[in-house]
């Protein structure tokens, strides 16, 4: 996803991907008089026209509250929230700071047997989310926000939108159980299948003891996932 911007201008990268290509850029600073710029990682300019630098400036205006919105949701799951300028048909990514290690890197340097952590306590990605302000998506969680500060719809949407872009960029998921039970709830929403029809449904399909077997493992395992909640007024409660 970070190559979308860039190659709309055109601009030359160096796809790296064996371990050691960390190992070298961290000493291999420029070649033939060309800086060479993690595109995984903070700072990163794509020489913007005056146009694009002012409808951004308005941009940064306009989601400004979202950006905090995200934040306060997130926690310390991310050092911050910004606007991106680096991709074009993704609603959002991650990167890293400009000192600290890619994606890439942390996952090498956690692979490690014998690494160091208490190199890796100030070493480790402090990641800043970005998001598009052009994707539908990003426009229609802003929409939503600003008709209700307070839906808990927004939040469930924050998680999964943070969750998709630690995959996405490189890194890996803490709690993947959690991620999946939010999907699944998409799942069931996809299907018209809300937590209050389970148990009737269950008992339609089955009769005496095996009644409350099958209402049993209908809901079994996602009792401490509590309901999504849509646009209708169904159920879409929030997740942690």
């Amino acid at each position: 996803m970070f190559l979308e911007a860039l190659k709309k201008k055109g601009i030359e990268v160096l796809f790296m991907t064996d371990p050691i290509d960390e190992y070298a850029v961290q000493q291999l600073k420029d070649f033939e008089d060309k800086k060479l710029v993690c595109a995984t990682k903070e700072g990163l300019d794509l020489e913007d026209s005056e146009e694009e630098k002012k409808r951004k400036e308005e941009e940064k205006k306009a989601y400004e509250n979202l950006c905090k919105k995200v934040k306060e949701v997130l926690g310390d799951k991310i050092e911050k929230v910004e606007l991106s300028n680096r991709v074009v048909n993704s609603p959002c990514c991650l990167v890293t700071g400009e000192f600290g290690w890619s994606a890439n890197m942390e996952r090498i340097m956690k692979a490690q047997a014998l690494r160091d952590n208490s190199m890796s306590s100030y070493m480790v990605s402090k990641k800043t989310m970005e998001i598009n302000p052009q994707h539908s998506i990003i426009v229609e969680l802003k929409k939503k926000f600003e008709q209700d500060a307070n839906d808990k719809t927004v939040k469930d949407l924050v998680w999964l939108l943070f969750e998709t872009s630690l995959l996405t960029s490189g890194f890996s998921l803490d709690e993947p159980t959690m991620f999946a039970n939010r999907i699944h709830k998409l799942i069931k929403l996809g299907l018209s299948i809300y937590e209050d029809d389970a148990p009737e449904a269950a008992a339609e399909a089955s009769s005496g003891s095996g009644e409350a077997a099958a209402t049993s493992s209908s809901t079994g395992g996602e009792d401490d996932m509590p309901p999504l909640e849509d646009d209708s007024g169904t159920v879409m409660e929030e997740v942690d």
